[in-house]
């Protein structure tokens, strides 16, 4: 990439000492499985990041075999180390690779985005399979490597956008394949969040410092980001708001809103993406956006626009769509809309439906038949760790959801350059105006990976 901060692909697997011999180099767990479910062959598994969504991983992984926790904030993680008082303990990811490496099958990442592929890069170094949050990571550079390392080392990966497992998702590819909306030209999708700030100016620390808690590793929660003083604007949750750390409403949902249309409709990379938006800073994501994305024809299938809004702002809908119809979940939907049919999807891509209802009575006796392979289960990181005992990829492996999370960062690099871009995939660079492709990438303090 055409920047001075930019890393090459050769030069960064360099750096991070990724060879293809890595592929080999995991430890050797039982395969197999039994009536559809986990068998006894329990794949052993690292957490990094065990509060907030780590919570939740943890009571989906409950009948793996948890062998270490790695965590930076002892009061966030405090919880989940009670329920594991016998688990080894770490703060320091690096530091857990090297005493446990060995004993180590598989690794969850449920860390702030930015720490997303340091972590990564360094489990698949260390021939880990490895269950990484979405978004997959921070930058569009980073997904393309992720997933180039992800396949060089043969490592099982899953990305945890979990409404790729549900039967919603699966429906809605059958029924674009098969023809029952026609010609699918607009996709309209939208979410209410924020739920967090955004909009943010940098912590004014004129009169004072905060002080950071002494249960909090702040050094090693800032990672690769660049090195600041403490402020509790920034964490918990908070992340999500600011650049440095996260990838904002956009970044945050649109990796579960528009999975199923993306995935049903054989999309690849936007060659042309635009946005504007509320109170954007040159630190925070806006408070609200609207990103409008330009897919090329597919082979027989025509050229596609695809407009999101967030931030409380949503599409127009329809004349068919009915007066009083709140047929999304959370405030999310997506309207795909074809030349014969139309139908909408909740958050996840859950519960798909022809829009009008009417419509949906007449065209259910005929639906095409069920021809995708089902997930065996709707736990999002049991199928994952089934696909481990089977030697196999689940749903959302990198080599989907790297080119996928492409496309959703896209837009905030397009929210950043407030204006539209035309996008040469090939080569990950925009071609008509340079300044942008400064938010492809991004520098890292040295020493993360």
């Amino acid at each position: 990439m055409p920047h001075d901060h930019a890393l090459s692909r050769r030069s960064f697997l360099q750096k991070t000492t990724l060879a293809s011999a890595a592929a080999g180099a995991f430890p050797a767990i039982m395969r197999g499985k039994k009536d559809g479910i986990a068998s006894t062959n329990r794949v052993n598994i690292a957490m990094i990041g065990v509060g907030g969504r780590g919570r939740r991983a943890l009571e989906a992984l409950v009948d793996e075999n948890l062998v270490a926790f790695c965590d930076v904030d002892e009061n966030r993680a405090a919880e989940s180390y009670a329920k594991y008082p016998d688990l080894p303990k770490f703060r320091d990811y690096r530091e857990m690779f090297a005493a446990m490496g060995d004993k180590i099958d598989a690794v969850v990442i449920t860390t702030p985005d930015h720490m997303h592929f340091p972590i990564a890069m360094t489990a698949i170094k260390h021939g880990k399979h490895i269950y990484v949050e979405k978004p997959l990571t921070h930058t569009v550079e980073e997904a393309r490597l992720l997933t180039e390392a992800a396949r060089d080392a043969g490592v099982i990966t899953q990305m945890g956008n979990h409404g790729h497992s549900n039967e919603g998702t699966r429906l809605t590819k059958e029924w674009i394949q098969a023809g029952v909306l026609g010609e699918v030209r607009e996709i309209h999708s939208w979410t209410n969040r924020p739920i967090w700030p955004q909009g943010l100016k940098v912590p004014n620390h004129s009169k004072a410092i905060p002080v950071v808690p002494k249960t909090l590793d702040w050094d090693l929660w800032l990672g690769i980001a660049e090195t600041r003083a403490y402020d509790p604007a920034y964490l918990p949750f908070a992340w999500r708001g600011w650049w440095d750390f996260g990838c904002g409403a956009f970044g945050d949902m649109a990796c579960h809103i528009m999975d199923a249309a993306y995935w049903g409709l054989d999309l690849a990379a936007p060659t042309a993406i635009e946005a504007y938006s509320a109170n954007n800073t040159s630190v925070s994501a806006p408070t609200s956006s609207v990103v409008t994305y330009k897919f090329p024809a597919r082979g027989s299938l025509p050229a596609v626009t695809w407009k999101w809004y967030d931030g409380g702002l949503t599409p127009t809908f329809p004349a068919e769509w009915e007066d009083g119809r709140k047929y999304y979940q959370d405030g999310s939907g997506t309207l795909i809309i074809g030349s014969e049919a139309s139908m909408v999807n909740s958050l996840y891509g859950a519960s798909p439906r022809i829009f009008p209802e009417s419509d949906m009575r007449k065209i259910a006796p005929n639906l095409p038949p069920k021809t995708l392979p089902r997930v065996e289960t709707s736990n999002h990181h049991l199928a994952w760790c089934n696909a481990i005992r089977e030697n196999r990829q689940p749903s959302s492996n990198f080599e989907y959801a790297g080119p996928f999370t492409e496309t959703v960062l896209l837009g905030n690099a397009a929210i950043r350059a407030n204006r539209r871009l035309d996008f040469d995939a090939e080569n990950v660079r925009f071609t008509n105006y340079e300044p942008a492709n400064q938010y492809l990438t991004k520098s890292y303090r040295p020493g993360f990976m």
